[in-house]
């Protein structure tokens, strides 16, 4: 078989052999010697799975078809045979749908040769052993089952004579698979219809009604399967003969569909969908900020098996307003995305958790807040749709019962990007504003590639869930820049042809077309609000960078959404002046930013914060404070609140207390003064945050969108690696005529070319061929130890090497002479 499909690939022309390798890329890696050992290569059972797991439902229907009516003698089946089965059943195909699918299982060498004797390759049989869902013929099973199915009048009578309950049991036996396990004493218990007294058995369910699969199993209808000689316990298998019988309303290859199955929802309003969608990425981007700003202010130790401690997740999500399951989705998001990394704690701990790492923003955060808000969320669903994460695993527990928490290895599956890949591909190729349910989404991802999606169906639902969270999908549908972001994923034509990313939008500066189309729907960023007189502040639309800066330092965040509102204070005027700000500049900032006129209330605050503020200084004593206001001073050496901060008097306006600068400056502001800190020179010292950030991540979104994928390759590098094996083949051919001495054989006692049997004579050999120009045989021992032969055209011999060019790969390759063991002059 290996012999014969070799020969089949070598007869093909060189674009024929390419376009095998570009519809299955993982036969190129590594790139095969030889075109028999491409043979070997794709009628392994791994290549094989690959490319079945690639098939759709109907062309696999039509790969069981060939397998079902290959010849008993040499194994080969003909289309016009297959043509016939496919058309057997009430509701046939076209006859031109069936010869699609038998020429692209031609195309993938599932099937190869003539078409009046194709053959199958053996592997399919491996991987899926039960063709069409149909168990194994009688003849194969039991010599009695054999004599029964011999007579199709009494297999129809036997069938028709089954209970109830058995001929249940051969009806969902006959869909597929055909082999069911029993329960240990359902083969031993009396078949139904049997003597009575039989006491209760609860593993046969009870009550002695008898056994089903007993009575099944005497007439001959299921036979207990055989592993060798032996019988496995407690499994059963139907013959072929009879489940084609159950099968005479339906076909023998079961229902055929040729397209999709339809979707029943109607499309929903394009611009409502984006809308939706849009609406959901500006929460996104929203919330994600907000828990990167807590794990600034307040990192979350790392546990000592990794990720983030429930706790921790909980206070985030609390904090945050979200649930634990949307807050660990951004978690991972960010982390994917490059926005979140591991900061080192050289000598420390976190308490309980005993770990010495933080997880707080990186540096790439800052770079990330500067973008424009479509930009931002681009990030964010470009790591979604790459991450090898799995986002629902994140509460459940693992192998050995321990939760499984967020950002832990625990969470990671490499098949997840091709999972969401597949699901946004099965929305994308409907029509626009289409909004199927997940029931629907399901049956088209089973149509599409049934292999892959079966048992995946909460895996397939989280990915929707997920999808509509992060806004790639509103109202149920792909959005029009969710579609355009998957597609600029998925256009695997552009990334083969420019594999360095040199015409990417991203490096030429300019937003992609997925941020240009985003950036359409949301509102434009405003540069301004509006200050009522209740001291509230309107943003109407998202805020620019600088904007957003200016309120957080000076106001406190009341609500949010598409137009926020924020709220100025005591403490929020007190925080500004502590970052720098002067009364001066937050009058200038407001009046320069409002649209409305400033309520005098306002300026009054300003200034009369700003007049107490550094009315008060603390420096060290433990800590001190000071004033030029002697009064001021008496005043807060008499307040009962801060008793317990044991001020005393130094000096009539310097008093100091045991306790850090950093408790005092609380105590204080708690009671209502506005203190400030100064440093040894008397100087104030601003209360500026100090910004922590853990070292830079290369985001995720750098790697190819699956990473158990084959890299696909364009056509004219794929016929680059053709001629590599047209070569390696020649040369194999060519290494097989090579003279026994070269070989590390004995010499032939036949005429033909004399070998030189000593190195003197080898060198002899080969300084002649330097001189005429001619090919020689050398054999030499490589660096393993192993004997090796090859075809040369010698250049130049000299310092203990010789450099010859490699007549098959026309190369120059330099060999050390006292490796040389033999140098024969080709003919």
């Amino acid at each position: 078989m290996t012999t014969s499909l070799a020969d089949h690939l070598r007869s093909l022309p060189d674009e024929s052999l390419a376009a095998l390798l570009q519809l299955r890329p993982d036969l190129v890696v590594p790139v095969p010697a030889d075109v028999s050992a491409l043979a070997i290569r794709a009628q392994s059972r791994v290549s094989v799975a690959r490319a079945l797991d690639g098939l759709d439902q109907f062309t696999l229907q039509i790969l069981d078809a060939a397998r079902l009516t290959r010849n008993p003698d040499d194994a080969t089946t003909a289309t016009d045979t297959v043509l016939a089965m496919a058309t057997a059943g009430p509701h046939p195909p076209a006859p031109t749908a069936v010869r699609a699918a038998v020429g692209r299982l031609r195309a993938l060498f599932l099937l190869y040769g003539p078409e009046h004797a194709l053959q199958v390759l053996p592997a399919v049989d491996e991987v899926s052993p039960y063709p069409a869902g149909l168990g194994r013929p009688a003849a194969e099973l039991d010599p009695r089952a054999a004599a029964l199915c011999a007579d199709p009048a009494k297999l129809r009578r036997t069938v028709l004579a089954a209970p109830p309950s058995a001929r249940a049991i051969l009806d969902r036996l006959a869909a597929g698979p055909p082999v069911g396990s029993v329960p240990p004493g359902a083969l031993q218990a009396p078949p139904l219809g049997a003597a009575d007294p039989v006491l209760t058995d609860p593993t046969n369910g009870g009550a002695p009604t008898g056994s089903p699969v007993r009575w099944l199993v005497d007439n001959r209808l299921l036979v207990p399967a055989t592993t060798g000689s032996s019988t496995a316990s407690g499994t059963v298998e139907l013959p072929r003969e009879v489940g084609l019988l159950l099968r005479r309303d339906s076909g023998p290859l079961g229902p055929l569909r040729t397209s999709p199955p339809p979707v029943a929802a109607a499309p929903r309003e394009p611009k409502a969908v984006d809308s939706a969608g849009a609406g959901q990425s500006m929460e996104v981007v929203r919330h994600t900020e907000g828990l990167l700003e807590q794990l600034a202010d307040e990192p979350a130790p790392v546990l000592r098996s990794g990720g983030i401690g429930v706790r921790d997740l909980r206070r985030l999500a609390r904090t945050a307003g979200l649930d634990e399951p949307t807050t660990a989705l951004l978690l991972e998001v960010a982390y994917a995305a490059g926005l979140l990394g591991e900061l080192e704690m050289p000598g420390a701990t976190t308490g309980r958790y005993g770990a010495d790492q933080q997880v707080l923003p990186t540096g790439g955060y800052e770079v990330w807040r500067a973008a424009s808000l479509a930009q931002r969320w681009e990030q964010l669903a470009r790591a979604w749709l790459t991450m090898t994460r799995q986002v629902g695993l994140v509460g459940r527990r693992d192998d050995r019962d321990r939760p499984i928490t967020a950002l832990s290895a625990e969470a990671e599956r490499a098949s997840v990007p091709a999972t969401r890949r597949a699901v946004l591909g099965v929305l994308a190729d409907l029509e626009p504003a289409t909004a199927p349910t997940p029931e629907e989404v399901q049956e088209l991802l089973d149509w599409r590639s049934p292999r892959r999606s079966r048992g995946r169906d909460a895996a397939h639902r989280e990915v929707l869930a997920e999808a509509a969270q992060l806004g790639v999908t509103g109202l149920g549908a792909l959005t029009s820049y969710g579609r355009l972001l998957l597609g600029d994923l998925t256009s695997t034509d552009d990334r083969g042809d420019d594999p360095l990313g040199v015409h990417a939008d991203v490096e030429s500066g300019d937003p992609s077309s997925t941020a240009r189309a985003l950036d359409a729907l949301l509102p434009a960023p405003v540069d301004h609000f509006l200050v009522q007189a209740d001291l509230t502040v309107v943003v109407p639309g998202p805020p620019e960078p600088a904007l957003a800066v200016e309120l957080e330092a000076m106001t406190e965040l009341e609500s949010a959404g598409g137009a926020s509102v924020h709220r100025v204070t005591t403490a929020s005027v007190r925080r500004a002046l502590d970052s720098g700000y002067t009364a001066d500049d937050l009058h200038d900032v407001f009046r320069r930013r409002s649209r409305t006129p400033v309520p005098q209330g306002l300026t009054y605050l300003i200034d009369d914060v700003a007049r107490k503020h550094g009315g008060l200084r603390v420096g060290l004593a433990g800590a001190y404070l000071r004033s030029d206001d002697e009064t001021l001073i008496s005043e807060v050496l008499a307040d009962r609140r801060l008793e317990s901060l044991a001020l005393r008097r130094l000096a009539p306006t310097v008093l100091c207390t045991q306790y850090q600068v950093g408790r005092l400056l609380g105590a204080l502001r708690d009671a209502g003064y506005a203190p400030v800190q100064e440093d040894g020179t008397g100087s104030t010292v601003l209360a500026r945050p100090r910004i922590r950030r853990a070292p830079p991540r290369v985001s995720v979104t750098t790697r190819t969108i699956d990473p158990l994928a084959a890299p696909k390759l364009p056509m004219p590098r794929l016929l680059g690696v053709v001629e590599h094996i047209r070569r390696g083949d020649a040369a194999a051919r060519a290494a097989r005529r090579a003279p026994a001495v070269v070989r590390g054989g004995a010499p032939g006692l036949g005429g033909g070319p004399v070998p030189a049997h000593t190195h003197s004579e080898a060198l002899a050999v080969l300084q002649q061929a330097v001189r005429d120009k001619a090919l020689v045989w050398v054999g030499y021992v490589d660096a393993h130890g192993a004997t090796a032969s090859r075809l040369l055209k010698p250049v130049s011999i000299g310092a203990g090497y010789l450099r010859a060019e490699d007549e098959r790969t026309e190369m120059l390759h330099t060999f050390a002479l006292h490796r040389i063991t033999a140098a024969v002059v080709a003919d």
